[in-house]
């Protein structure tokens, strides 16, 4: 059996150095006497050593581009950055910018990721935040290695600068055909330099990697199974943890007896309050140890699926104001509803979904003297960090972790159970300790996207002019929760709730919820003066980035030139979140003697500045429309008494190939603008664009997310 070994040469992304003492002469060996670039403010150059450099862990200042960028002996460009890969595909697309700033080949770009120990601070994975934020730190500190190149370049042959290039990894002087390689130029110094305040990027129109569709650059390791997710990770001695479950949310420990468990053979078991574990040398036994604990809890009152719309009006605070997702007021909504000659009030209801990762939580946790390792899949290994160090009373100098490319996790990984779980049975046993949550636990005990109630009372004039806008979220979130419609009279709030289950991100966060109430409500203010949707849409939009979307995607799917087929209907909605435009189209067919709702095509089109990777984008795009189906269609968490009810796969119903529709992705290049995120707003008009399909095929007027978990056959019986 091979062990996976934390320092193996052959992982470059997530090579590691555990259990080594790293002063400054080691951090100097084993930066291979290479290229360190400072970036400093105000503009200086310091010469020599940094005294600052961190000696525990040899990480340099962040305000110095060695911090960001490494130039190793053999001319590997090793990149830092806190950033992590959970199939978005980031470590190409930042590899893609740094390649075209320091002009070397991809081939020659190696990432670190998520290591706590090596890379820089960062506070998390989230809000589409990697390409708007990460990428232009990445390209300032390659543009200002590859000018110290040039510098270096000059003095070495004395030429004049401009007469020399940077290309391929190499800097060349045409005139005397003299070429010198990166890793040549800067053997055996260690620069700081500070970067212009004039500094600019490559114009996209000069992109020559940057801009193409560059396959994912570790996705053969994917392909042959060569990756090495935390389940499949292995270290010598370790032994494997499971944990006693609550038999519902807010129990607590009333007895335990732990004897059995105690009696077994190599079983360490670890009693903590309400934490109880057991590690052992195999998952059967551990397995076995866990089932032959015994213990009693108090269980407490706990609002069911049935009862929990009313339980977040009921329990709701005031409404939150200012801040992005905070409430705004503009005008008099009164005034503005007196004016209207017609009135629309709905309110829409948003069920607890779930992640539903392909890869469940997981943890391996090492502890060498003071010192605690852990590999997990967490978009915020620097906040699993500090949790970590704060329960084990250490300083976050103490903990290192790392993330490994993790299979997927939608906003469902900000938190690091597992982590912490591990870690309590490898620092009683004594030994490193794996800990992989099962499909049942990952169901259970991760957190949900927030259920929700939104209320919205509108009016508007006969000629489609909207006058008042009164919105009010009640639990599911502010993201998304402002109008990109032109009102003159508004009132907008998010009132939170504390929420009986456990809940927290989700891609889009809230606005999978506020957009799918405003676009279904707009829709519906449509019909009421017999406007066309797309026509109504636009004629209350000043946002021309929207505009375009909505066109773009109208145009793609034939909206306007042919009605739907009986039974058939089509819909339309659009949104921005997180500085991406999107606009979808949806043809829905609803068979009304079984009830059955099909998506039969969508076209979504979608814009977000200039593009880095057309087909990686495309890749987003497409994850965001077959999780928006599943959102809009099935996906519900049921619970009562405080025991989630459809814990498995085969119990919580997800998107299958035989849903989805005929799919047309239409992307909107941008090079006049900076490149945005594309991992959240592509799903925001799903949902609203198949509900107001199937307004258009039956005029039923849908509610409630998910839109049809059971067909529409009740509604039919009801009309």
């Amino acid at each position: 059996m091979e062990l996976f070994n934390p320092n193996s040469q052959d992982r470059p992304e997530q090579t590691n150095l555990i259990g080594q003492e790293m002063n400054r002469r080691t951090f100097f060996k084993w930066l291979g006497k290479g290229l360190a670039v400072a970036v400093v403010f105000p503009p200086t150059v310091l010469n020599g050593e940094s005294e600052a450099v961190n000696v525990l862990t040899g990480k340099l200042p962040e305000d110095q581009i060695g911090a960001w960028l490494h130039i190793s002996p053999k001319n590997v460009i090793t990149v830092f950055t806190g950033k992590v890969e959970v199939g978005q595909n980031i470590r190409t697309s930042l590899a893609q910018v740094v390649a075209e700033e320091l002009r070397v080949p991809i081939e020659h770009i190696r990432i670190i990721m998520g290591d706590t120990d090596r890379v820089p601070y960062d506070a998390g994975t989230f809000g589409s935040r990697s390409t708007p934020a990460m990428g232009p730190q990445l390209r300032k500190a390659a543009i200002s290695a590859r000018e110290t190149l040039l510098t270096m370049a000059a003095e070495k042959w004395k030429a004049d600068k401009n007469s020399l290039q940077a290309i391929d990894g190499a800097i060349t002087h045409p005139a005397s055909r003299k070429t010198i390689i990166y890793a040549d130029l800067v053997k055996g110094q260690q620069l700081t330099q500070t970067i212009p305040g004039d500094l600019s990027f490559t114009p996209v129109s000069d992109w020559k990697i940057a801009g193409t569709s560059i396959p994912k650059v570790n996705g053969r390791n994917f392909i042959t199974g060569k990756h090495q997710y935390v389940s499949d990770m292995k270290l010598p001695g370790m032994l494997y943890g499971k944990i006693l479950r609550p038999p519902s949310f807010g129990a607590t420990l009333t007895s335990l007896d732990l004897s059995g468990a105690k009696a077994m053979s190599g079983v360490t078991v670890v009693h903590e309050g309400d934490f109880v574990g057991v590690a052992a040398p195999d998952v059967v036994t551990a397995t076995k140890a866990i089932t032959a604990i015994k213990a009693q809890w108090q269980e407490k009152p706990q609002p069911a699926r049935s009862e929990i719309f009313n339980f977040l009006k009921k329990n709701a605070e005031a409404g939150q104001q200012g801040g992005r997702n905070g409430g705004s007021s503009k005008g008099n909504i009164t005034t503005g509803l007196t004016v209207a000659d017609k009135k629309l009030t709905a309110t829409y209801t948003v069920e607890y979904i779930a992640h539903a990762p392909m890869e469940p939580r997981a943890a391996l946790a090492q502890w060498e003297n003071d010192k605690l390792t852990v590999w997990t899949g967490t978009q915020r290994p620097f906040g699993v960090r500090s949790d970590l160090a704060e329960e084990f009373k250490l300083k976050e100098e103490q903990v290192r972790v790392i993330m490994p490319d993790t299979g997927s996790a939608y906003g469902g990984k900000h938190s690091g159970e597992a982590a912490l779980e591990a870690a309590k049975l490898a620092q009683v046993s004594r030994k490193p300790v794996k800990l992989t949550w099962t499909r049942t636990e990952e169901f259970t005990w991760a957190y949900f996207r927030p259920a929700g109630v939104i209320e919205i009372n509108s009016g508007l004039k006969n000629d489609g002019t909207l006058t008042a806008w009164e919105f009010h979220n009640y639990n599911s979130g502010g993201a998304g929760i402002h109008t990109p419609y032109e009102v003159e009279n508004q009132q907008i709030q998010y009132h939170p709730v504390d929420s009986p289950l456990k809940q927290g991100s989700y891609r889009g966060l809230a606005s999978t919820a506020n957009i799918f109430a405003l676009e279904s409500h707009m829709n519906d203010l449509a019909q009421l003066v017999n406007q066309d949707p797309l026509e109504f849409r636009l004629k209350n939009l000043k946002n021309p980035r929207l505009e375009a979307v909505l066109n773009a995607a109208a145009q793609n799917f034939g909206w306007g030139k042919s009605k739907p087929a009986p039974d058939h209907g089509f819909g339309i909605a659009g949104g921005t979140e997180k500085g991406g435009f999107t606009a979808s189209c949806a043809e829905v067919a609803v068979n009304r003697q079984t009830g059955e709702v099909k998506v039969i095509r969508m076209v979504t089109a979608f814009e977000c500045g200039a593009i880095i990777n057309p087909e990686h984008l495309d890749n987003q795009i497409l994850g965001a429309i077959v999780q928006g189906l599943g959102g809009a269609l099935f996906e519900a968490i049921d619970f009562q008494d405080g025991k989630i009810l459809n814990p498995t796969f085969a119990q919580y119903r997800v998107p299958r190939f035989k849903d989805v529709p005929a799919i047309q992705i239409v992307q909107l290049n941008r090079p006049d603008l900076p490149s945005a995120g594309a991992g959240e707003a592509p799903i925001v008009g799903i949902a609203p664009a198949i509900r107001n399909g199937i307004a258009d095929a039956t005029g039923i007027k849908l509610t409630t997310l998910p839109l049809a978990p059971q067909g529409l056959a009740a509604h039919f019986k009801k009309s």
